[in-house]
């Protein structure tokens, strides 16, 4: 599949294109195909359990807090269906009545699947771990001076800056 970003004078439009562009380099890497051997206990629709499961990673890259946010926010995206290759996303209730069939063997099948996933696009993996690995973990604010290199004025909780400090 190949897609190209830029303008046109159709009437097409997408509030999520960076999620159009990133679906669509999924699908075209197989990222998903792990996804395909869990088997939710569910009558026969249009949609595959799978196709359920990238539905829901799509709300949460979409910032949908709650799975009820996925009516109003993805439901009448066409553009963003064709790239996932359906013919419509499905509205928050059929997501849920799926997440709910899952039984312990499916999450245990839906875990296994994701750590699949997750192996494919980790770093993880080839990182030479004979070396240092240096975390940083000290949150707290340190005031530099105007010529710091990309300095701006920053925000303190409960401290007073001067524009001379940042």
């Amino acid at each position: 599949m190949n897609i190209k970003i830029g303008f046109t004078d159709e009437l097409t439009n997408t509030s999520y294109a960076p999620l159009v562009a990133l679906f669509a380099h999924y699908q075209h890497n197989n990222l998903f195909e792990p996804l395909q051997s869990v088997r939710i206990p569910m009558r026969k629709g249009d949609f595959e359990p799978h196709e359920k499961f990238i539905q829901v990673l799509l709300s949460i890259l979409a910032s949908c807090e709650t799975l009820f946010e996925v009516n109003s926010r993805l439901k009448h995206e066409q553009i963003l269906a064709r790239v996932l290759g359906l013919s419509r996303l499905l509205d928050q209730s059929s997501l849920s009545r799926s997440l709910d069939a899952l039984t312990l063997k499916n999450i245990d099948e839906l875990r296994t699947s994701i750590c699949q996933i997750w192996r494919r696009l980790s770093q993880v993996t080839v990182r030479d771990w004979r070396s240092f690995l240096w975390l940083d973990f000290d949150l707290s604010g340190l005031p530099c001076g105007p010529l710091a290199e990309a300095s701006q004025k920053g925000y303190f909780a409960g401290k007073k800056t001067s524009v001379v400090g940042n």
